[in-house]
């Protein structure tokens, strides 16, 4: 199997049905427009309308709801920032903490030697949480956790430095660019590096960690 099949499978299991790009995109790009036209306060109806929509037409297909109703939450609160603070920019302040916080936390779990991305991945794949920490894994999951959290510190220094000046329309294509799009080719890089770093450490697999095999080891030859 090729490696570039290889990467999209595994995208495809990790993300089937968890991307909402429209749940996502929707919202805060009918804010800047409605906010640019007809004010703060339509902008803001608008928008959670536009989520409450959304949240509607994946029930009533019977698609999941999970993230169109965290969607929905997270325009309310955008929303609510902005119509506290009076101003537009306000909208993509929940945001820009969530970044922040992103990068905060991930240098932390580096710090207290337990990666955020090893925790991540144990949630997606399943697999046990001790087969991370095991001194021939970890660094590679503490290796890529530095690059997430460098990734999420730099959009939040993006988004800050627009939103003081006020540039609603670049938020906007920061927010959906720096979304999906930009977690995806994070996600890429995060599974070649990371596969990449485990062969060289000579680590178990999860099976030969399952099963207490000794050294040498044959090595974790897909996923991360």
């Amino acid at each position: 199997m090729s490696k570039s099949r290889e990467i999209v499978e595994e995208l495809r299991g990790v993300l089937l049905g968890r991307v909402g790009a429209t749940d996502a995109f929707l919202p805060p790009l009918i804010f800047v427009a409605v906010n640019a036209i007809a004010g703060l306060r339509a902008g803001a109806s608008v928008a959670i309308c536009a989520a409450i929509a959304i949240t509607a037409i994946r029930l009533l297909r019977g698609r999941p709801i999970r993230f169109a109703v965290s969607g929905l939450a997270g325009t309310v609160v955008a929303v609510a920032f902005a119509a506290w603070s009076g101003s537009a920019e306000a909208y993509f302040v929940p945001g820009i903490i969530t970044g922040g916080l992103s990068a905060f936390v991930a240098v932390i779990s580096i710090a207290v030697g337990r990666p955020m991305v090893a925790w991540t991945s144990s949630l997606a794949r399943r697999w046990p949480l001790d087969w991370y920490w095991h001194p021939q894994v970890r660094p590679a999951y503490r290796d890529v956790t530095w690059v997430w959290a460098a990734f999420f510190a730099s959009r939040t220094a993006l988004q800050v430095g627009l939103a003081r000046e006020g540039d609603l329309s670049a938020l906007a294509a920061t927010r959906i660019i720096g979304g999906w799009p930009a977690l995806i080719v994070l996600l890429v890089v995060t599974y070649l590096y990371g596969a990449f770093r485990l062969s060289r450490l000579g680590g178990p697999s999860v099976e030969e960690f399952r099963a207490g095999d000794p050294p040498p080891w044959s090595g974790q030859r897909r996923g991360f």
